[in-house]
């Protein structure tokens, strides 16, 4: 499947970057002639214990399994691992053009944060905004905050637009993005990796129905949110 692995790269970057920031706080401690030898004996320890929490933490954060893609024409799977806590009609006119059906699932950090493709299909519009890092538990996070939205065309039902938009929160500093504009995806494909926290809203054309409800968990590219009839 497309990608795989990438989220385990990310994360052994991560903790490869961490280890030489313990190992420049090490050589700090071990010359600076200001630590006594009883400091030095209790602070070693301490940096190496917190590393392999922090190493533990991170490898569990990235987790990447392949999402067991349900079979069936004309659904519309979740792109994020997390919990509904919307669903409403707003106006997304970039890319949807106008008034749609909005799903919005909050990732909390123990959440996993690979997003899937919902449908198969082309990457027909791409684009990312700089912004703020509001609490990703608010909804205006999609508004104000650094965020990207994908626009699928549906290969099932010609004409068909599903929209996703990746939402940064305050601890998720960076939209790691795997696929690109022009881009042909099957349903699941992974798509994006949002680091630390984040919101995903998915845009879905009037009259799409929807099969999940607010207060549902949903599993990237295995939970049915709606489908096209």
């Amino acid at each position: 499947m497309k990608h795989s692995g990438k989220a385990r790269r990310a994360a052994f970057k991560l903790i490869f970057l961490s280890l030489i920031a313990g190992f420049v706080i090490w050589a700090l401690i071990f010359f600076g002639s200001l630590i006594s030898t009883i400091l030095y004996t209790i602070a070693v320890p301490a940096l190496i214990i917190l590393w392999l929490l922090f190493c533990v933490f991170t490898l569990y954060f990235f987790r990447d399994p392949n999402p067991r893609v349900p079979p069936g024409a004309n659904l519309v799977l979740s792109p994020a691992h997390g919990k509904v806590d919307v669903i409403d009609t707003t106006v997304e006119p970039l890319f949807m053009g106008g008034e749609c059906l909005r799903i919005s699932t909050f990732l909390s950090v123990f959440d996993i944060h690979v997003q899937n493709a919902p449908v198969s299909g082309k990457i027909a519009f791409f684009k990312y905004s700089i912004g703020q890092f509001l609490n990703a538990l608010k909804t205006e996070s999609a508004v104000h905050n650094e965020n990207a939205i994908f626009g699928f065309d549906a290969s099932e039902q010609a004409g068909r637009k599903v929209g996703v938009r990746l939402i940064a929160g305050v601890l998720a500093r960076r939209i790691v993005l795997f696929a690109q504009q022009g881009d042909e995806v099957m349903r699941g494909d992974r798509i994006s990796l949002i680091q630390f926290g984040s919101r995903v809203d998915v845009y879905l054309p009037p009259g799409t129905k929807i099969k999940v409800k607010v207060g549902d968990r949903v599993v990237g590219g295995e939970t049915i949110l709606a489908s096209f009839e």
